[in-house]
């Protein structure tokens, strides 16, 4: 309709009403397009009546308005190449969620409703828009040697983000071969050390994508040093950590049932990984990655616990409106929820260690990491048992007491401080330490699963 004879209510400046959207409109396509270069993905809200955008934005905006700037700040995006993600707004959803937190307006520009984002063609019908041609795959010769020798040379040069992108089409298209042949090509070009580099970056990138219900979700596991006979119930645990309060507001962890082994996870080829990823986003068992036998994990020392992490961190067009741009760069140094986490993380650690009588879980790491991870924690507890003289002595002294019974641990973290309590297995008390934080090697939570490398742990005194 042609602006001049559209008919317009008078604002009390005197400006027509339809002149106020439109200048409300025409800015959030301005400021899309300022913003849209430093962006994957934008998140949109449609509201199907004036009582839902009065609900979740309260006197921000009329309904055609709002409506209007999602439409055009989708459609300035998609043309960028942003990824466009869409909500319904939903009253009832928006309560809920608002119930418990804060009801702040910082919170309220916040709310995805994880449940039921819209993506790809559904996101661009519902807003009555044409979705962009998608682009036709990539087509590889079929002779693998000169894709292999392009991907080494994108390998040379990582700063340009053609490795990744060039890897990625690869693992699309199932040229596995392509992959094997670089990896051969290292070998025997540089050495078995670079050829399992290349390898482990490819396995990285192959377990992370632009897959699932939000912009981004990745494969991650969770290893845990095992003692024999004392192997915990992986569901109980996934719950536990997933319940630990030490996770951000952001992240989503599923985990599957059961244990699998760190030997098959490395064993993984990068499109292996790639299936174990989609098939865990499809909520299916992985044919790639079958549970391990607890006593043989058991045995070798280690288990894993295999999940999904989903990023809920998509910017949404709400917030970026309300700033006037992309918010401020986080600060590099933790901030006090990051702490607060991380100190519940090893509260739930301590108490895993306890209770399981010494199994130790190790820190949540992408899958492709799980042989880093149990190295890393073997050199570490290397480092921690050579300053455990004085707890080592003071258990020995108990055996000798005890005379011949088996000894028990009961540990406890007090203020920053450890204290051991020893007993028979039948309940008979032997001895106690106490043990301020400069006299250890690690923190009182962290020292309770090495502990469990010299006595067996008990979370009560024995009877």
């Amino acid at each position: 309709m042609n602006r001049a004879h559209k008919r317009r209510r008078k604002t009390g400046s005197g400006r027509a009403m339809g002149d106020v959207e439109d200048d409300r409109v025409d800015a959030a396509a301005e400021l899309a397009r300022e913003v849209a270069p430093d962006l994957d993905g934008i998140l949109v809200t449609l509201y199907p009546d004036a009582d839902t955008l009065d609900t979740i934005r309260p006197g921000d905006a009329d309904l055609s308005t709002a409506n209007a700037i999602a439409r055009v700040v989708a459609e300035v995006m998609a043309e960028e190449g942003v990824e466009i993600f869409v909500q319904r707004a939903d009253r009832g959803a928006f309560r809920r969620w608002l119930a418990e937190r804060e009801d702040t307006l910082v919170a309220r520009r916040s709310w995805v409703d994880r449940g039921r984002l819209l993506r790809g063609a559904d996101a661009f019908r519902a807003l009555g828009l044409t979705a962009p041609p998608a682009e036709p795959p990539p087509r590889f010769p079929s002779a693998p040697g000169a894709t292999a020798d392009r991907l080494l040379a994108a390998y040379e040069d990582r700063d340009s983000g053609d490795f990744d992108a060039l890897l990625g089409e690869l693992i699309e298209a199932g040229r596995g071969d392509v992959l094997d042949l670089a990896v051969r090509k290292v070998r025997e070009a540089q050495s078995d050390e670079n050829a399992a580099e290349l390898r482990a970056e490819m396995q990285a990138i192959a377990g992370g994508a632009a897959v699932g219900p939000s912009g981004w979700a990745e494969l991650v596991a969770l290893p845990v040093a095992l003692l024999p006979g004392a192997v915990p119930d992986a569901v109980a645990l996934a719950d536990g950590l997933i319940g630990s309060g030490g996770l951000g507001p952001e992240e989503e962890l599923r985990f599957l049932p059961g244990w699998r082994s760190p030997g098959a996870i490395e064993e993984l080829s990068p499109l292996a990984m790639r299936r174990v990823l989609l098939d865990l986003v499809a909520d299916r068992e992985p044919a790639d990655l079958l549970p391990g036998d607890t006593d043989d994990l058991a045995r070798h020392g280690f288990g894993v616990l295999v999940g999904l992490r989903v990023d809920w961190s998509i910017p949404t067009w709400d917030t970026i409106e309300a700033e006037g741009g992309l918010p401020e760069e986080p600060p590099e140094e933790e901030t006090p929820e990051e702490l607060s986490r991380a100190r519940a993380l090893d509260a739930w650690r301590g108490r895993v260690a306890t209770e399981t009588e010494g199994c130790v879980p190790l820190d949540l790491v992408p899958l492709s990491e799980v042989s880093l991870a149990i190295a890393g924690f073997l050199d570490e507890a290397g480092l921690h048992l050579g300053g455990l003289d004085e707890i080592r002595e003071f258990i020995e002294v108990a055996r000798q007491e005890a005379g011949g019974e088996e000894i028990v641990c009961r540990p406890r973290s007090i203020d920053e401080a450890l204290e051991l309590t020893l007993y028979t297995a039948r309940g008979r008390f032997l001895d106690r330490l106490t043990l301020p934080p400069e006299r250890l090697p690690a923190s009182a939570e962290g020292m309770l699963g090495l502990l469990g490398a010299f006595v067996r742990l008990v979370r009560d005194p024995p009877h």
